[in-house]
């Protein structure tokens, strides 16, 4: 191309062969993604922001504008404490991964023969108990939602359904959910306290209700939005739970409000992150008082109250990693380190490939996977040829749900320690998401 389309920017895209077709400013040649190339007189040229070279700014504004980047460095609040939750690291248990990939036939026969070892003795049949609850109903009904939106309401039903069971689904607490996305779960448990179904204006409706959403990213469309000027109010904190230090958070110091944790699909380590957030920052300890007298908590400003419980929906165990992971003494126990959880985190993932018809479609998609930085997801696809050799496509789907047990019953040994009795349940259909195992937990006394 000779020369940029008329009334557009004048850089010229090298990737794409073409010239930029953005709109510039009046009397500019360049538009502003391309401002650092116009040359301007003394301080009128646009120049690359120094926090962020993904924006510019003109350089005769840059002592204005560094004050109000948004990437420049904000102050920390309180409740941040660097790592609290991201568990011990032992530079000596630190080994480079290895790929499924680059393992030998007899490595990887060693490893299926230490993970059967290892989850012998474990209760292999789960329950599966999909339960539903009343607030989510007409939603269900609704012909409007499409697959993807009923999927999640069914989902979010059973969950609902599970805390109601476990006696947590009441209002006097405050529900911590942790990787909370745009906030569906807490926006449904509200819902379902707002005006418990058959019950008046009693002193259990009338108690104090909190909702606290955990997530470390900026989510568009996010539900607790509807809920401002709300009698409960919402509140979220925007930020990882790997440095999430809940006995600061001031809400919950100033209402002292016992905690139930939930999440709907908390990815890999993030759970590991969350349970020892909850157990260990907020400062749970085993209560033997009556329940009465553990809802009243400590007093006000001196602390969160005390852990009821918790109902976390798995997820992604091929994300887990070796540092962040709760069951470390679980494994070391079995003879188990570092090097076994990584393989057993990457086979877990056979457990969630799909049938067989779907394998060549998900190995012919995995280029498009890959560029979206989710390679290591899809190994276990690209590798099925090879593997097809060793186990039949049953034979991995049941090695892989091996390997998620295991990581899961080193998190409720980590719950057994710190004084809870736990569970996991099937809470879904397996045709709703694969990924369909609840953990709960309650006090042990």
């Amino acid at each position: 191309m000779a020369a940029p389309l008329p009334s557009r920017c004048s850089f010229f895209v090298q990737k794409k062969n073409r010239f930029c077709k953005m709109v510039p400013g009046k009397g500019r040649s360049f538009c502003g993604e391309h401002a650092t190339m116009e040359e301007g007189v003394g301080d009128s040229r646009r120049i690359t922001c120094p926090l962020d070279p993904k924006h510019t700014v003109a350089q005769q504004n840059l002592e204005k504008h560094l004050k109000k980047c948004n990437s420049r460095e904000k102050p920390r609040p309180v409740y941040y404490v660097e790592n609290i939750n991201a568990g011990r690291v032992d530079r000596d248990q630190e080994l480079p991964e290895v790929s499924l990939a680059e393992r030998s036939r007899a490595d990887l026969e060693s490893l299926v023969e230490k993970l059967k070892a290892a989850a012998e003795g474990l209760q292999q049949d789960m329950e599966d108990r999909t339960l539903s609850h009343p607030v989510l109903q007409e939603e269900l009904s609704d012909p409007k939602n499409g697959g993807s939106a009923h999927k999640h309401l069914k989902q979010q039903a059973s969950l609902l359904g599970h805390l109601q069971e476990l006696g947590l689904l009441s209002r006097g607490r405050c529900f911590v959910e942790f990787g909370a996305g745009r906030g569906k779960l807490s926006h449904w448990i509200h819902r379902a306290l707002q005006n418990p179904e058959g019950q008046g204006v009693t002193m259990e409706t009338s108690q104090d209700l909190q909702l606290l959403l955990v997530e470390r990213c900026s989510t568009r469309f996010k539900v607790d939005g509807k809920h401002q000027g709300s009698a409960d109010p919402f509140e979220r904190l925007r930020v990882d739970i790997q440095h999430l230090d809940l006995s600061k958070v001031p809400v919950l110091r100033e209402k002292a409000l016992p905690l139930v944790g939930v999440g709907k699909h908390l990815c890999g380590a993030a759970t590991d992150l969350a349970l020892r957030c909850l157990l260990d920052t907020a400062g749970a300890r085993p209560d033997t008082q009556p329940l009465p007298k553990r809802l009243r908590g400590p007093e006000p400003g001196s602390g969160t109250g005390p852990v009821l419980g918790l109902a976390v929906a798995l997820c992604c165990h091929h994300r887990c990693e070796w540092r962040h992971y709760v069951g470390q003494q679980f494994f070391l126990q079995r003879g188990l380190g570092p090097t076994e959880f990584s393989a057993f985190c990457r086979m877990s993932s056979w457990a969630t490939c799909g049938p067989p018809a779907n394998h060549s479609r998900a190995a012919s998609q995995s280029g498009a996977a890959n560029q979206s930085g989710a390679a290591e997801d899809h190994e276990e696809v690209e590798r099925l040829a090879a593997l097809s050799r060793f186990w039949s496509a049953a034979e991995r789907e049941h090695l892989g749900r091996l390997c998620k047990l295991l990581i899961d019953s080193g998190r409720r040994d980590f719950l057994r320690t710190r004084g809870f009795s736990s569970r996991l349940i099937g809470y879904i259909d397996a045709e709703v998401t694969l990924e369909n195992v609840l953990l709960t937990a309650l006090p042990s006394s």
